[in-house]
């Protein structure tokens, strides 16, 4: 969606930036009433962050289904309104996202598992300590029962993440589109397999899609020729 990145109040004249706040309301005297300056640009991304802090801090009062419905909905409030394009610039496909991302799947099944065996609640814990500061498990520590919760998390952060790049490269060059078709196919089968793939094949997409965005920002073409490699 294109939209002006500056406000300006109708009634005392103070400016703003949209694109910091995701406001309309004045800072300053509270009125409702203002209007868009300056030229529109692409932008999806949210002003919201992901903090799980308070979750944390519940971890000895509460059971671990009760603090799993709450990492869950936490996790699903900011991944609702997040995206990946800043006032025309794409940003980063960031491992906060995609903690986020799986945060949400792993707690919701472990509110529906009979049994969680210590495993599986030390890796909740991991996700829960790590997903607001950028940090997700290795590959080789997803247990198996939430591999399909690691591969539907990477398809669902990557199919947003492409649809964002879409949005503010239009003109591609053939290399980049002949990657983007190669995520597209790598993605619709995880989808396919709801999932149920090894971990290190997800990285694997997960990597090539960062290297894609990271040749097209910076004009990386050792970037590009690394996620070619990749697909």
């Amino acid at each position: 969606m294109k939209v002006r990145g500056e406000r300006e109040c109708s009634d005392c004249g103070t400016r703003w930036s949209y694109y910091e706040t995701g406001e309309i309301t004045c800072p300053e005297c509270d009125s409702v009433r203002s209007v868009g300056v300056g030229e529109r640009a692409e932008h999806t991304a949210g002003t919201a962050a992901l903090d799980l802090s308070a979750i944390r801090a519940d971890l000895e009062e509460e059971d671990l289904r009760s603090v799993a419905d709450d990492a869950a909905e936490t996790a699903r409030e900011y991944l609702r309104s997040a995206g990946f394009v800043h006032g025309g610039d794409l940003q980063p496909l960031s491992d906060t996202y995609l903690a986020a991302a799986e945060l949400r799947r792993v707690a919701t099944t472990l509110g529906r598992l009979m049994q969680v065996d210590d495993g599986e609640r030390l890796y909740f814990y991991e996700l829960l300590r790590g997903a607001d500061q950028g940090e997700r498990p290795a590959p080789v520590d997803v247990p198996r029962t939430f591999h399909p919760e690691r591969g539907l998390a990477v398809a669902a952060g990557v199919e947003h993440y492409v649809r964002d790049l879409r949005r503010v490269y239009e003109d591609r060059d053939p290399a980049v589109d002949s990657v983007l078709s190669g995520v597209t196919a790598r993605r619709r089968r995880i989808e396919a397999l709801d999932g149920d793939v090894d971990p290190t094949e997800a990285e694997s997409l997960v990597l090539a899609v960062q290297d894609l965005s990271a040749s097209l920002r910076a004009d990386d073409e050792a970037a590009l020729a690394r996620a070619q490699e990749r697909m």
